[in-house]
């Protein structure tokens, strides 16, 4: 008979250029953490096998390996469905990659695979600010894209095929900007950092006002909210319109689910001050009115490597344990 104690899980972050490997005990503290650079896999077998061998050495380093239960992965386009990564636009890795089974093969163990909007949700739902909430949404405003996932009574709604939650590939404007996705005028494109970046580039095109943005070489985020801070009527006209923008998405969004909260999680956030009044009046201007003022707008407090691996350690728990080992 088989008693030894399951007491920790790894929770695996996968970014576009850092992998965060994470061993996390029943309590959800980070014991330790390991890194792989991912962008020097481009083939993605060589990747595994080398993202296996990190989580065997970090287990065995702490506790031994026979007390690991299972791995939760976070990655852009990854369906927790399949287990896969699919047709991925910012990875190194194109088309279907079955990468729960990749890893499973590998190291023996039952292995999730989630969306980085999923993990995220599953963070702030353990961890964060949706703790003891039960139907609220998580919109992911990063670098790559805008992302979401809702819990309906206290669950994930993946849908169907697993692809619930898109927002950010929801039309806002009809033959609007083209969107990585191939389609036009997704929300993504007006309510990201590259979204963001185009508004502004667009005002500057449309019009001779004076900007500190006509004088940097190159347009970023965190450009623009430093011309913000100088007080810069062009700037902070590019985030009012992404804020508004951004407003009308979620607006849609909680007329359609009616949830408790929307938190705003992402590397955006620290931008939040510059969006966000534009964001509330707007999302108030267009929510069903027998829900307006009902439904809190937050910004998450967590650290996003953090949280997204954290969040990847609870989606761990949800699998059904498996071992070769046994």
């Amino acid at each position: 008979m088989n008693t030894s104690i399951k007491s920790k899980v790894i929770g695996i972050d996968i970014g576009v250029k850092v992998t965060t490997i994470a061993v996390v005990d029943l309590r959800g503290t980070i014991l330790a953490k390991d890194y792989l650079p991912t962008a020097d896999y481009p083939f993605v077998n060589d990747y595994a096998e080398a993202l296996s061998e990190r989580i065997v050495m970090l287990a065995e380093a702490n506790g031994g390996y026979e007390t690991i239960r299972s791995v939760g992965v976070s990655v852009a386009s990854a369906n927790y469905v399949t287990g896969c990564i699919e047709n991925a636009s910012n990875m190194p890795w194109k088309g279907i990659v079955p990468l729960a089974a990749l890893l499973r093969d590998r190291v023996g163990l039952a292995v999730a695979v989630g969306n980085d909007a999923h993990v995220t949700a599953m963070g702030e739902y353990v961890f964060g600010a949706a703790h003891g909430m039960n139907n609220f949404v998580v919109v992911s405003l990063g670098h790559g894209g805008l992302g979401s996932c809702f819990f309906s009574d206290g669950q994930p709604h993946l849908g169907h095929l697993g692809f619930a939650g898109e927002i950010g590939h929801c039309c806002i404007e009809d033959h609007g900007r083209q969107c990585t996705c191939g389609r036009q005028g997704c929300l993504e494109e007006y309510a990201s950092a590259r979204g963001l970046v185009r508004t502004a580039q667009e005002l500057l095109a449309a019009s001779d006002a004076p900007s500190q943005l006509r004088a940097m070489d190159e347009l970023t985020p965190e450009v623009i909210a430093q011309c913000c801070e100088a007080d810069d009527e062009i700037a902070k006209e590019a985030f009012r319109l992404m804020g508004s923008q951004l407003g009308l998405g979620m607006a849609n969004y909680a007329t359609l689910v009616n949830p408790e909260a929307i938190i705003l999680a992402g590397e955006m956030n620290i931008y939040s001050k510059w969006f966000l009044p534009a964001l509330e009046q707007s999302f108030d201007e267009h929510v069903f009115g027998n829900i307006r003022n009902q439904v809190k707008l937050l910004v998450s407090e967590m650290d996003n490597s953090e949280r997204d691996a954290l969040g990847a350690s609870a989606l761990a728990w949800t699998v059904k344990e498996y071992s070769l080992f046994k």
